[in-house]
Formats: structure tokens, C-alpha cells, sequence
């Protein structure tokens, strides 16, 4: 699958990308106001209209020019349309790493799709844009976003613990770091020639 524009990653087979725009924050409300989405992030608290509308939402457009190639895009549905989330690979300051992100409605789960993006994601990152590691974060105890972090490809590297002022249960087991560097990439693509000598 090919690119619409420069800087935009490929589709899946059953999800288109795009840019985000400000006429995104309804979806992006509604997104972050189901309890079950936001579990892991904010103890299930919706993030507010103003701070979507007036601070993430900008800063995430920003990032396109920042740093071509890289930064979070709404996923569509291929055949209907529908917004089903967002992906994102956030840029490090220097552009040279990116932080793997997904966040997807709740009826969409349990049919692949976040590892389906993920993976679609990761390859972009190191085959197109270039970047030396992808990495990804998450509580310890959100297992689910763990094995799609896993199925993309990233390995544990580490748990650690940082103090919140307001944590959320489960804080207490920490929080978890999943990498995959340039070099891990490249050594476990084989080339088709290869793989057709098998």
C-alpha cells in the first residue's frame, strides 16, 4: 500500500491514516470519555473538551512540520469511514527516536487492529522515516497493550515506579518500557531472495 502524501504512513488492510485536524476534537471527546479507554491513563477520567480543543490537539499538528514522518494520525475504518481511534509515533526532540502510541474505541478491541496498526507503524518508522528506536510505554498491569507492544515487535527492557500525585490503582506495580532498535530491525528482516532459497 502506498502513501497519499509525504509523511503519511500506509494504511492496514482494514485501516486508512490520516492527518489529524482540528476538526477531530468531537471524535477525540469521545474517545477519551469511555472509562474502559482511559483505565491505564487517568483511573478512567475523560479528558476535558478544553484541554483537547485548546492544548493536545495543536501541539499534536505541530509536530507534522517539527518532524516530517513522524506523529499521531486518526485511524478510519477502510470500508465505512468511521473513526476508530488514533496511532501515533511521537517524536523524541532530536526527531531520531519515536514513542509508539495507539488509542482506539472500545468496540473496536478484540479484533487486532492495534497490533495491526502497530505493526504498520514500526515498519514505516525504520524502513521510510528512519529512526534509530521505537518505544513504547504503559502501567505494568495493562496486559493488553503489553502483548500488542510485544506482537509489534518490541521486547521488555524495563518496570520502573515514579510518584504520582494522584495514582491510579495499580500504579504501585510501576511502569513498563518496550523497545526495538535500528540494528534489532534490520537483523531480523531477511530478504525475499532469502527466504525463497528456504
Amino acid at each position: 500500500m502506498g502513501w497519499d502524501e509525504v509523511g503519511l504512513p500506509p494504511g492496514t488492510e482494514r485501516m486508512r491514516l490520516r492527518r489529524l485536524t482540528m476538526g477531530d476534537v468531537g471524535a477525540l471527546v469521545e474517545l477519551d470519555s469511555d472509562p474502559e479507554v482511559m483505565r491505564f491513563l487517568s483511573g478512567g477520567v475523560a479528558t476535558p473538551l478544553a484541554m483537547i480543543r485548546d492544548e493536545q490537539l495543536p501541539r499534536l499538528l505541530t509536530q507534522y512540520d517539527r518532524h516530517p514522518g513522524l506523529g499521531s494520525w486518526a485511524a478510519l475504518d477502510r470500508e465505512t469511514g468511521e473513526f476508530l481511534g488514533w496511532f501515533a509515533l511521537d517524536p523524541s526532540a532530536d526527531g531520531t527516536e519515536a514513542e509508539l502510541g495507539y488509542r482506539l474505541r472500545r468496540s473496536t478491541w478484540g479484533r487486532g487492529l492495534a497490533t495491526e496498526g502497530s505493526r504498520a507503524l514500526v515498519r514505516y518508522a525504520f524502513d521510510i522515516v528512519g529512526v534509530r528506536r521505537v518505544w513504547a510505554e504503559t502501567m505494568a498491569v495493562n496486559e493488553r497493550s503489553r502483548r500488542v507492544m510485544a506482537k509489534a515487535g518490541l521486547h521488555h527492557v524495563r518496570t520502573f515506579h515514579l510518584q504520582w500525585d494522584d495514582p491510579i490503582p495499580g500504579t504501585e506495580h510501576g511502569e513498563v518500557e518496550y523497545e526495538l532498535r535500528a540494528e534489532e530491525w534490520a537483523a531480523g528482516q531477511e530478504r525475499p531472495a532469502a527466504r525463497r532459497a528456504r
